[in-house]
């Protein structure tokens, strides 16, 4: 089981072993050793950051206890408006710094959230692989020559590192569980809707959501609570392994694999039918309409936003997503109604799926993490744009709208990180389903 960072430090803190000024100390130590070779923040204020953990601790000594997460240090992908800090969105055309707090950051500072720093990633969220922005591209922190995932790359390379406990990401296409796949964490996509995207820089906003990286599920499930101004929700309780119902996308999941991954999730599964799971092969039908509706759909909105900033701001954009986005044909109307359209039958099929089984299970990313700058992934039937390839096992749940995680699952025989993919009917039923599944997988 991941190990559950957040219960662990808040007792800590409550017990008087360490103070929040401790746990910030820490990880603003392992920033400055490791942001030369992982670039993962855009922007880090120490003082700042030190300042809101004597806050913390002088509030808990006083009796003031905000909850679970008060006083703990987490990052912030640098697409959220965050009071008195710049909002970048991985590009040299934004200079906005904001106001006020976007609600998800404000409820995180009324849970006595303590901000490490802002996160590095793929300009505008517009890209899978993080090495696309104004800033750098973000390093994987196990070799400096591959890419961390995007596009909350420097979110999962901050958790992944320690130089955050966890780290708040989005995802339109996978943009939270990619990068969490390549450096070995648990990434959690709510459903849609489920967190507000109010001070966030937009790409789709019917696609796009809000959700945490971090160390284990336990560890996901509180931080998503942290972006609610409500009290933190109980976590759900774990049924057995024995009463979990797995239906294992097999038809499209394993459909262009790279072969370390496709052995790696086949023993997860093995372990979780030893453990006593009971898995199901099941179809997806709807696999053809996957990539024309997410394209026609993240093509309208994209350029809803960028197309009126382009003419005078294109040149400050990184050449990949000023092209990609300057290239673009606008859908028109009728095809952007019948992409809706369309969407809305992808979210019946994987529906009607999860009210045969609890929880759909496929790999994480369906490949090991690619070289900073690598094009396409060469398959024995031909070759794959790299987006394509990394897009393919995640976006469809942007569509149906529905929860979505990856968690760890092994390592390659080399080391590399691999990691199985759950969807679930709710957020609360799949984070049950998947304290399960990690549990066995330990």
């Amino acid at each position: 089981m991941g190990r559950a960072m957040v219960r662990e430090c808040a007792r800590q803190l409550r017990d008087g072993r360490v103070r929040a000024r401790d746990l910030v100390e820490r990880c603003l130590e392992r920033i400055e050793a490791l942001q030369p070779a992982t670039n993962a923040f855009i922007a880090v204020d120490p003082a700042d950051a030190r300042a809101s953990a004597d806050r913390a601790d002088a509030e808990l000594r006083s009796g003031v206890d905000r909850g679970l997460l008060h006083g703990l240090p987490l990052s912030l992908k640098d697409l959220f408006d965050q009071q008195g800090a710049v909002t970048t969105a991985g590009s040299r055309s934004l200079s906005h710094r904001p106001p006020h707090d976007a609600p998800a950051v404000a409820a995180l500072r009324q849970h006595g959230i303590v901000f490490a720093g802002r996160c590095n990633m793929h300009e505008f969220a517009m890209g899978t692989t993080s090495e696309d922005s104004g800033f750098g591209a973000v390093r994987h922190p196990r070799d400096p020559m591959r890419s961390a995932g995007g596009s909350s790359g420097g979110s999962a390379v901050a958790v992944a590192t320690g130089m955050s406990i966890a780290s708040i990401g989005s995802d339109t296409g996978g943009s939270i569980r990619i990068p969490a796949a390549a450096c070995g964490v648990v990434g959690l996509k709510p459903a849609w809707g489920e967190v507000s995207l109010d001070g966030v820089v937009p790409l789709s906003p019917s696609l796009d959501t809000v959700g945490p990286l971090a160390c284990s599920v336990d560890d996901a499930w509180w931080v998503l609570q942290g972006l609610h101004p409500r009290d933190l929700a109980v976590l759900p309780d774990a049924p057995a392994i024995g009463t979990l119902r797995i239906g294992v996308l097999r038809r499209f999941g394993w459909q262009r694999i790279e072969e370390p991954v496709r052995e790696g999730v086949d023993q997860a599964l093995a372990r979780l039918v030893a453990a006593g799971g009971h898995l199901e092969d099941v179809p997806f039908a709807c696999e053809p309409l996957v990539v024309p509706t997410y394209v026609t759909i993240l093509i309208r909105e994209a350029l809803d936003y960028h197309g009126p900033r382009l003419p005078s701001l294109g040149s400050l954009y990184t050449p990949a997503v000023r092209e990609r986005l300057g290239t673009a044909t606008r859908p028109s109307p009728e095809a952007y109604r019948q992409a809706l359209a369309d969407r809305e039958q992808i979210a019946r099929a994987v529906a009607e799926l999860l009210a045969r089984v609890d929880v759909l299970a496929l790999p994480g990313m369906a490949i090991l993490p690619p070289l900073i700058g690598q094009s396409h992934v060469h398959w024995p039937d031909g070759d794959e744009v790299m987006r394509a390839a990394l897009l393919r096992l995640t976006q469809p749940f942007n569509l149906s709208r529905h929860a979505a995680l990856v968690l760890p699952a092994g390592h390659s025989a080399e080391g590399w990180p691999f990691s199985l993919q759950l969807v679930g009917r709710s957020t609360t039923s799949l984070v049950a389903a998947a304290r399960t599944i990690e549990a066995a997988l330990a």
